[in-house]
């Protein structure tokens, strides 16, 4: 032990050696690639993992990680974060009906992408928009994560049903053309979403950190999941963005996500400021 540091410090110190070698672990024994994650972020949730699941330490974490295939599972629950509702952010979506939608209407087929789809509340709300607006059945929809159980969850379309009040209330804030209620059914304390609305959709694994663009798409929305990167992680989150969207094609990040100091700010133009939605200009 570095005999200048203080007990604090050089805890600390070890510790964060514990976190690079088991986000090394991680990437290198099941390819999770969370090593360019923001440093406080990751570390204050592998600290919620090690605490919950029981280790005394990130060594033993990952100890147990690299020999328990159990226990990936439960670790990727704290490293990904499922935390969202449907229609959030309302104005989101209003602007999407009443600004995007006009232009979307104008392609005879149209390929969206939601990447970080957690457990399908930004699915679902765009599902349910686009039928609102008549554009569901000739629009493929990508719902990608890098969380199985998460993508899992979001294929069942299911939700406790103490949610939907505050999904009801967003779904009417965003401008909605019909009740919630018309795309549900409950029983037994959930919410089942229709099946019609998934009908449409191609649910993958995908990582913005390893895997490359797969598809053309005239709309992409990834919101609240760069915020977690550092910044040439965003900028390679971007270029990926930037590469899949065509000509003219639009761009949705979270409120307290930007394109200003990116490399591939220059690409896109503000389309609608206050919601954060972008539209790609370069040749």
């Amino acid at each position: 032990m570095d005999a200048t540091l203080k007990p604090a410090a050089a805890t600390e110190r070890i510790e964060d050696i514990e976190a690079q070698l088991l986000l090394e672990a991680l990437y290198r024994r099941y390819h999770y690639d969370f090593r360019q994650y923001a440093r406080a972020s990751i570390r204050r949730r592998l600290r919620q993992a090690r605490d919950q699941m029981g280790y005394a330490s990130l060594s033993l974490l990952q100890d147990a990680l690299l020999h328990d295939d159990r226990v990936v599972t439960r670790l990727l629950d704290y490293l990904t974060v499922q935390v969202s509702e449907m229609f959030r952010d309302p104005g989101y979506y209003r602007a999407i009906r009443e600004k995007v939608v006009p232009h979307l209407r104008t392609y005879p087929s149209l390929k969206i992408w939601i990447a970080g789809c957690s457990q399908g509340e930004e699915l679902y709300s765009f599902a349910i928009l686009l039928h609102e607006e008549g554009l569901l059945d000739r629009t493929l929809l990508y719902a990608t994560d890098i969380n199985p159980a998460a993508l899992a969850t979001a294929k069942k379309g299911v939700f406790a049903v103490d949610r939907i009040a505050a999904f009801t209330q967003n779904h009417q804030l965003s401008g909605g053309k019909s009740s919630l209620s018309d795309y549900y059914t409950t029983a037994y304390g959930r919410a089942a979403f229709d099946k019609k609305l998934r009908a449409q959709v191609v649910f993958s694994d995908h990582s913005l950190v390893t895997d490359a663009v797969f598809a053309e798409c005239q709309f992409v929305s990834c919101r609240n999941v760069m915020i977690y990167f550092d910044r040439p992680l965003q900028d390679r989150a971007l270029g990926l963005f930037r590469e899949s969207l065509v000509r003219g094609g639009f761009l949705g990040l979270g409120a307290k996500e930007t394109l200003r100091f990116s490399a591939h700010a220059a690409a896109f133009r503000e389309f609608v400021r206050e919601e954060k939605i972008y539209r790609r200009s370069d040749a």
